[in-house]
């Protein structure tokens, strides 16, 4: 018996500590809500009088308190957002944050309830009504004027053949450096000229710039030997052996002797006694410091003027085979010159083409310079000019999007056909990153039979819960195999202040191919008493121009009219 007493008072103290928790709970939540407030200087204003609009936020010293940022306040316009007022109250802060808001057009408005992020807690202020009065006019001291005519504004010039222009010139520059430095066939320099001359040719010239040289008239006679049988060696070594140049004298006279003995050269012994004696002469010059009138060094010169010739008619004529030959050789050279024009030009392109891109990659970003030369659906979309602001349903949802919305066809069962109405539009399919649909269901309403309580009782029976709408979306989902669903839920307030329920997040869908990808959805819900609206959005999660697209989209949905239809 005590056992049991001593249980039911066990119990009664976890009861009075539960409600008490509950209460000061309530308490706490009461007390916290108490400390935002929102207040406007007046609730009448003139058309485009300024209106103050300010929030009072009181706080501990530690919370982080943001406040509403942009045009939140429609159908007000935020004209100025002023600097937030602080004022200690011992361990707390008293914040008072002030807006400018006007409105141009004349009427009644009231003013969407604002959210105050205070740390992790989301908090709202009331909304308040304002009325926007007209200026009145005294006709009779200001005359009225006609409505001015329409003036046709031309339409401003695209910059396209700019562009285009820039482009044509720039690749015309390109084409005319690689043309002028690569391609382009230069004129020969003397020595180039001189080099292209047969050896024979080549070895007269050299006479005769060594006559002009001045070199005998200068008493140079070193260097005037010097050259002139660098001449003969430098002919010898091109026609008949290919290491005169670096041989000594006695091992070149030594291989000619050998040629000649082995009817190879057809050169006589004079000759090449001739040419001995001017190289053994020549090397005394250069080593023995010896020093040969002038007379003998024109004598030599002669003698090797001859001795050029001699060689030439000694020298066997060229077979067929050696011409061909040499023909061949001629055209692997033209070949490996222009191969190596074909490198320098493709190189040069590629260097160009890189810094181009880093370029433009610095300044509009690597991956959008990527995405437009390879082409980006998503990004084409968004930089699409002409979006479609249009009006889907009765009473509409306008919406602006890349393209116009497809009317989809709706089955409903026979029995809801005369209940509901369904009207579904969409753009999406397997080429584009994500897709978007509008609904519209309106349900037939029905007058209830008896009084006013019985017709209050009917309104709470047909109201649309949102929240349920939404899980029903989320179940379809599911049912097609989409996983790991994130969800989170707040209001959402169109341009024109209708509210409605945001539900958002991010899942794994699957793709027409059987994969999955893992995606971004949005769920907008608004609804009357029989009429529900939806915007339904789901794109590619790491689509960077998806996401801008969304959110365009988003900031431009406004509804018509979210109110039951008068009888």
């Amino acid at each position: 018996m005590n056992y049991k007493l001593e249980n039911i008072d066990l119990k009664a103290k976890k009861y009075r500590t539960v409600v008490l928790s509950f209460c000061f709970a309530l308490f706490s939540i009461a007390s916290f809500a108490q400390k935002i407030s929102s207040s406007i200087d007046s609730t009448s204003i003139k058309i485009g009088q300024e209106l103050i609009y300010s929030i009072e936020v009181e706080v501990d010293t530690s919370s982080l308190v943001v406040f509403p940022e942009g045009q939140t306040f429609l159908p007000l316009e935020m004209i100025e957002s002023y600097k937030v007022d602080a004022t200690k109250l011992g361990d707390r802060f008293k914040l008072i944050k002030k807006y400018g808001l006007t409105q141009f057009d004349s009427g009644t408005y009231t003013i969407p309830r604002q959210k105050i992020l205070i740390g992790d807690y989301e908090a709202f202020t009331d909304s308040l009504k304002v009325e926007v009065r007209t200026i009145e006019v005294d006709t009779t001291q200001q005359p009225l004027y006609s409505i001015k005519p329409i003036i046709e504004v031309d339409k401003s010039p695209s910059n396209w053949w700019l562009y285009f222009l820039i482009i044509i010139v720039s690749l015309a520059l390109v084409a005319f450096l690689l043309y002028w430095f690569i391609w382009r066939q230069k004129p020969l320099t003397e020595e180039e000229k001189v080099a292209l001359l047969p050896p024979y040719e080549r070895a007269k010239l050299a006479l005769v710039e060594l006559d002009k040289s001045g070199y005998l008239q200068n008493d140079e006679i070193k260097e005037y030997y010097s050259e002139l049988t660098g001449i003969i060696r430098k002919y010898l070594d091109e026609k008949v052996y290919d290491h005169a140049l670096e041989s000594t004298t006695e091992e070149l006279i030594n291989r000619l002797n050998l040629l000649r003995d082995g009817n190879q050269i057809d050169l006589s012994k004079e000759d090449i006694d001739n040419i001995d004696t001017i190289l053994r002469r020549a090397d005394l010059v250069k080593f023995a410091k010896s020093k040969p009138d002038k007379e003998l060094a024109i004598m030599d010169r002669n003698t090797i003027d001859m001795e050029i010739d001699q060689v030439k008619e000694a020298l066997p004529e060229p077979t067929e085979e050696e011409l061909l030959a040499d023909l061949k050789y001629q055209e692997e050279l033209e070949e490996k010159r222009r191969k190596r024009k074909v490198v320098i030009t493709v190189v040069a392109s590629i260097i160009l083409l890189v810094a181009t891109y880093i370029g433009f990659g610095m300044y509009f970003g690597f991956k959008y310079v990527k995405d437009t030369i390879l082409g980006d659906s998503s990004l084409e979309l968004l930089e699409e000019k002409d979006w479609v602001t249009s009006e889907y349903g009765a009473p509409g949802v306008i919406i602006t999007t890349p393209k116009v919305l497809e009317r989809k066809s709706t089955e409903l069962p026979e029995h809801l056909k005369n209940q509901v109405q369904v009207a579904t539009f969409g753009y999406g399919n397997a080429s584009t990153n994500f897709d978007i649909a509008v609904i519209s269901t309106k349900m037939a309403s029905t007058e209830p039979p008896g009084g006013h309580d019985q017709e209050e009782t009917k309104e709470d029976e047909n109201k649309i819960d949102l929240i349920q709408v939404a899980e029903a979306h989320l179940k379809n989902f599911e049912s097609r195999g989409t996983k790991n669903i994130i969800t989170k839920s707040e209001q959402f307030i169109t341009p024109n202040g209708q509210e409605g329920l945001k539900t958002y997040g991010t899942a794994d869908f699957v793709t027409e191919n059987g994969n999955e990808e893992r995606g971004n959805y949005v769920i907008l819900g608004f609804t009357t008493q029989n009429l529900l609206q939806e915007v339904i959005l789901v794109w590619k999660d790491d689509d960077v121009y998806a996401d801008q697209i969304m959110e365009r989209i988003l900031d431009s949905i406004e509804l018509i009219k979210l109110e039951e239809d008068e009888e």
